[in-house]
């Protein structure tokens, strides 16, 4: 089968592409891969040299929720419709709503990662104004949305988020993210050190809920500091037990995760959460924000704390420190999960089947 993907290169986005079009690839499919935004790196596309059945098409269009993307939408689609004309696929694979009513007759997935209007309910407690660019952004997601014959989100809550928000799909299915696990180290030694993963001045990720308590453990943060174009934003005061790390590589993101004994979720907002997987993965205990979809994905194989409440998290992680069987217990919890639910091998096959699913013949006809 040969299957047209499209991506962006920021983020949890890229590496859920990178194990799908990996995956897909080692079992004999054919995948275009398109990516918006900014160009990747090269350590960013280093993953694709040995996969001779992926032709990989990076371009610089702004991705749809940016509020000065509409120009660029318009000429992208007109530049998927050449490139679908040009290639043939089989199927469509979208990672971005505003392509799913691209005007080719070709059968289309597209798969809600996220959106803007749920990250604003989930960090703000409300809805967005209304303004022009939030009306085009909504009518660009319906759109979107009212054309794909199956929509996919990578969680229950996301895709309940969706149709609450925008419109009910006519058809949909929950594919939960899957990372490799072989790409991960359980087995290190493990240090009294907890973790957390995010942008520091992303209001979803909630990283300053670590910097508000003085806390018993080293917390180490890795993430970007700044947001893009407002560099000179001063940052909170950080205990002197927290460390910002700044960005780091898969390499350098392995040893921290199989060093750490404890990783932090502190998310708002979320609607699956790579960086938990990957701590799970490589053997930490859970401490979680107590949201939806995080009880969705790890149920009993976590610990939370009550909602956005700093002197909670505070108090689980000097739980953990003092509580080396509980600490151990609940990584072994985790990583178990983790095996079983959330394998990129597992990912992969169901989207084969979601792939089989919409090109079928009964399916085309309906």
């Amino acid at each position: 089968m040969h299957v047209l993907i499209t991506s962006d290169t920021v983020g949890g986005v890229w590496t859920y592409t990178q194990e799908l079009v990996t995956g897909l690839a080692q079992r004999g499919h054919r995948v275009t891969l398109v990516s918006f935004g900014k160009l990747p790196n090269p350590h960013q596309t280093a993953w694709m040299q040995a996969l001779t059945n992926v032709d990989y098409r990076p371009t610089e269009y702004r991705l749809e929720w940016m509020e000065t993307a509409e120009r660029d939408i318009e000429e992208s689609h007109h530049y998927l419709e050449m490139l679908v004309r040009e290639v043939q696929p089989d199927v469509l694979h979208f990672s971005q709503y505003c392509y799913g009513d691209i005007d080719v007759d070709v059968p289309r997935i597209v798969v809600a990662h996220s959106d803007v209007v749920s990250w604003w309910v989930g960090v703000h407690g409300k809805e967005p104004d209304d303004s022009p660019w939030i009306r085009r952004y909504r009518d660009h997601v319906k759109s979107g949305l009212r054309a794909a014959d199956l929509v996919v989100a990578p969680s229950e809550w996301t895709l309940d988020a969706v149709a609450r928000h925008y419109v009910v799909p006519r058809a949909k299915a929950v594919i939960y993210n899957g990372r490799n696990p072989e790409a991960f180290d359980p087995g290190q030694g493990k240090q009294d050190l907890v973790l957390s993963v995010g942008r520091i001045w992303d209001e979803a990720k909630f990283i300053s809920l670590l910097l508000e308590t003085e806390q018993v453990s080293p917390i180490r943060v890795v993430g970007w500091e700044q947001e893009p174009g407002r560099e000179k934003k001063a940052l909170p005061a950080c205990p002197k037990n927290v460390e910002l790390l700044g960005p780091k590589s898969q390499t350098e993101l392995r040893e921290l995760f199989a060093s750490a004994s404890v990783y932090a979720a502190t998310s708002q907002y979320e609607p699956f959460g790579l960086s938990p997987l990957e701590a799970a993965l490589s053997g930490c205990a859970l401490v979680m924000n107590d949201i939806p979809v995080f009880h969705e994905l790890w149920g009993d194989s976590a610990l939370f704390f009550r909602r956005n409440d700093p002197g909670s998290l505070a108090a689980l992680i000097e739980e953990l420190k003092y509580g080396p069987g509980l600490r151990e217990q609940y990584g072994a919890r985790a990583f178990r999960t983790a095996c079983q639910r959330f394998t990129s091998s597992r990912m992969v096959a169901e989207y084969e089947s979601a792939y089989h699913q919409v090109a079928s013949p009964v399916a085309r006809a309906a």
